[in-house]
């Protein structure tokens, strides 16, 4: 009797075990070490969720909907664009809802990058929503027409189709490397179309859980699959010909140094990397030795910094992706509010690596006056068909500054070339403007972009306005007659998207100042109260060369400065930075860290007298010793 209950017990939990339902939540942690996914193969049976775009063989009336997971004991549903995601209250999965921008931007640049692979592949691919395709071109509008022949007259259209939430055979394999709660890849798999396969990897058992209930309540277990594997370790594995990925996106918490030497290797040829970066106080000048640690660059505190950590990753991406024999090409590069978002292809080519040097400069930076100059690495001379390499010359700057008097700092190594690729960024914009109710961030996508198409591509890095002023200790000139002063003295001139006020201009430094020379005479500082070793009264005290004009023109205000876009958005909610590590045992926001917040809030402006109220709560130390003399379980 005691043997056949033991049988039934053993039969039981074996049961138990193969049951789906006993798989909810912590199912990933029976399962083998959650290796990379092959080429998965469409169910046989389930129709696709509501509101996806099903092939005609899988629209059959008599098929049932997909399962769906029912919700745990304090977990809530958050929906961004077609995506309905299970996340635990507790917060012990990282997510940010800040970031919607990012997500959005992704999915619009990764859909326009799937169709320029599908369509050399014989596939177009169909976006819901979507209409006859416009496009953008702020630089001059008469060019959508002769754009549209171009299009009717190409040659015959794919017959093959690739809707949203369908495997194509001969899609693109993408991999999310960090992809906590997995919401960026179940996007991918709801609104991009032309996909093979979706695989959303984590190191946390309990994202790696959630990734897959995710992919179960969204529908998309054909698409998409859940790993569990060390990010770089999974790359390095798939460095194969053969085995790598067309998109890799890596969006970590912090630095994405210790994942880019796999990155580079794993992703396919002239496939898409996407990086995003959250450690701007390294990046932006606070700790230049630790930038060198992990980019190969040194930051530094400058206006332009936002520019210049974008030109810092491109450099650490450029100068390992060469160790391969490999280079990249920048597609969009954008700032954006406490991070900054790169999206660049990779190719192959031994010749193209030496052309690696020319691309990359050091900046020095006047701490003065904040004038810079540039200085290449390498120098590439072509002559005919025949190019030569050879070392640069320099530097362009003297011991001091012929400005202000002042030292210079040396920065970089930073990327030297272009930022964007603008015929991309036009078809980017194309696609997001006509049709806006693809993205909860549309209006935002489409201000940014413009900004982008309009900017300079030879020019690196900025001024600000109002540095130029406060150098100087006079007032700020009119952003318009400021640039109007540079077009009248023939130079060229731009806006960035990095900062509000910045002016891109490949006028020198020299004629910078004699404008603002000119607007001093018409707006005087007391130059009594100058300091004579300030770099105002150097300045001021050189008579200009330049007599600026600063009388408006038309073609000082760009067209989406004109159309009043959505550029420079206001802080979306209270601490809506960066948030908090997700840790094992929590995530997100901690109430102790809200109440540290709240601690420290007007501290200077409430200051307490009484003291009494000084302290009412103890400190570590002595929370340690009254524990240890009276153990909790005692009292």
């Amino acid at each position: 009797h005691f043997l056949c209950v033991c049988c039934q017990f053993m039969l039981c939990s074996k049961l138990w075990r193969k049951s789906p339902k006993s798989n909810q939540y912590l199912g990933l942690r029976t399962m083998e070490p959650l290796r990379a996914p092959q080429d998965p193969q469409p169910p046989t049976s389930g129709a696709p969720m509501e509101g996806l775009n099903p092939s005609p063989a899988a629209s059959t009336p008599d098929q049932e909907m997909p399962p769906t997971t029912g919700l745990l004991p304090e977990e809530t549903v958050v929906r961004e664009g077609k995506a309905a995601i299970l996340f635990p209250s507790a917060n012990e999965v990282f997510y940010n809802p800040v970031q919607e921008f990012n997500r959005d931007l992704t999915c619009a640049v990764v859909t326009e990058f799937a169709r320029e692979q599908m369509a050399r592949r014989g596939v177009k691919v169909v976006v819901p929503g979507e209409k006859e395709r416009v496009v953008v071109n702020l630089a001059d509008e008469k060019k959508e027409e002769t754009e549209m022949q171009t299009g009717e007259e190409g040659g015959e259209e794919p017959v093959v189709t690739a809707s949203v939430g369908e495997c194509c055979k001969n899609g693109l394999r993408v991999l999310e490397g960090l992809a906590a709660s997995g919401l960026r890849s179940v996007r991918f798999a709801l609104e991009v179309p032309g996909l093979r396969s979706v695989t959303a990897n984590d190191f946390s058992a309990k994202a790696a859980a959630l990734i897959a209930r995710n992919a179960q309540h969204n529908g998309v277990t054909h698409l998409l699959q859940a790993s569990q594997r060390d990010a770089s370790m999974l790359m390095y594995e798939m460095r194969g010909k053969k085995d790598r990925y067309d998109v890799i996106d890596l969006d970590p918490y912090g630095s994405p140094a210790p994942f880019l030497d796999a990155a580079v290797q794993a992703v396919g040829e002239g496939g898409l990397l996407c990086v995003t970066c959250t450690d701007m106080a390294v990046m932006a000048g606070n700790s230049g030795e630790t930038c060198y640690s992990k980019y190969g660059s040194v930051s530094i505190k400058a206006k332009y910094c936002h520019e210049m950590a974008l030109r810092i990753i491109l450099h650490s991406l450029d100068q390992r992706a060469g160790v391969y024999q490999r280079y990249i090409h920048p597609l969009l590069c954008v700032s954006v509010d406490f991070y900054i978002r790169v999206f660049v292809r990779v190719h192959t080519g031994q010749a193209m690596v030496k052309n690696s040097a020319s691309k990359q400069a050091l900046v020095y930076n006047c701490v003065g006056c904040g004038s810079f100059h540039l200085q290449r690495l390498g120098k590439r001379t072509t002559q005919g068909n025949h190019i030569k390499y050879s070392a640069a010359t320099g530097p362009p700057v003297g011991a001091e500054c012929e400005h202000c008097g002042h030292r210079h700092q040396l920065g970089g190594p930073i990327w030297g070339e272009a930022l964007h690729d603008v015929s991309f960024v036009q078809k980017v914009l194309s696609a997001v403007s006509g049709n806006p109710s693809r993205f909860g961030t549309a209006r935002r996508i489409e201000g940014m972009l413009s900004m982008v198409t309009e900017e300079l591509e030879d020019v690196p890095l900025y001024y600000t306005v109002d540095n130029l002023s406060s150098t100087v200790h006079c007032s700020t000139p009119p952003l318009l007659q400021f640039r109007s002063a540079l077009l009248h003295a023939g130079h060229r001139v731009s806006l960035s998207h990095a900062c509000k006020n910045a002016l891109k201009t490949d006028a020198p430094p020299r004629v910078l100042w004699d404008v603002m020379r000119c607007w001093e005479k018409s707006n005087p500082v007391k130059r009594d109260r100058l300091s004579e070793s300030s770099p105002a009264h150097h300045i001021l005290n050189t008579e200009p060369i330049l007599q600026a004009c600063f009388d408006v023109r038309e073609d000082a205000n760009p067209q989406s400065r004109r159309r009043h876009l959505t550029r420079f958005q206001e802080n979306p909610e209270p601490f809506w930075g960066p948030k908090a590590r997700a840790n094992a045992g929590g995530g997100g926001i901690s109430s102790d860290l809200e109440d540290r917040r709240k601690q420290g809030q007007n501290k200077r402006k409430n200051q307490i007298t009484d003291a009494t109220q000084l302290k009412s709560f103890p400190c570590k130390r002595f929370r340690k010793v009254w524990e240890h003399i009276f153990p909790p379980h005692t009292l």
